[in-house]
């Protein structure tokens, strides 16, 4: 990888883009209070975009591109197979993150960034009124 292309991704926003920021301020506005960038039991490197910790809601705001969108899906033509295995290893880390945070009673919902934040805010608000220790992802993306 280049050091342009390196210098690039560091650039990018870990947390706080845009569409977390517009979900986060819907919740807010409807009085809901939340944690951000909560640690994933288990694994300390790992970070809950939005977490209501007493009803063990974990959500997250994937970006399209890292997280490998259908819709959106763009590899780059240069050096094509390693952004390939790197989209994968993402994927792979999200499967692993969902399944050790359900094993430790957590609902997990996940969204990408290009859901429509209200929307987002409505399954939320959804699963979150009906929170009732089930730790299925229902019918969220």
């Amino acid at each position: 990888m280049s050091k342009a292309v390196s210098g690039a991704m560091r650039s990018m926003p870990e947390h706080s883009t845009g569409p977390e920021m517009a979900v986060r301020r819907l919740l807010f506005a409807r009085g809901l209070r939340y944690r951000v960038q909560y640690p994933v039991p288990g694994s300390p490197r790992r970070s809950i975009d939005i977490a209501f910790p007493g009803k063990k809601v974990a959500v997250f705001i994937d970006g399209c591109f890292w997280h490998g969108c259908a819709e959106h899906r763009n590899i780059p033509a240069h050096n094509r197979d390693w952004w390939q295995n790197k989209i994968d290893q993402n994927r792979a880390r999200d499967r692993d993150t969902d399944e050790k945070l359900c094993a430790a009673g957590w609902l997990v919902l996940r969204f990408l960034e290009h859901d429509p934040a209200e929307m987002i805010v409505h399954k939320m608000l959804k699963v979150i009124n009906a929170s009732n220790g089930n730790n299925s992802m229902g019918d969220t993306p």
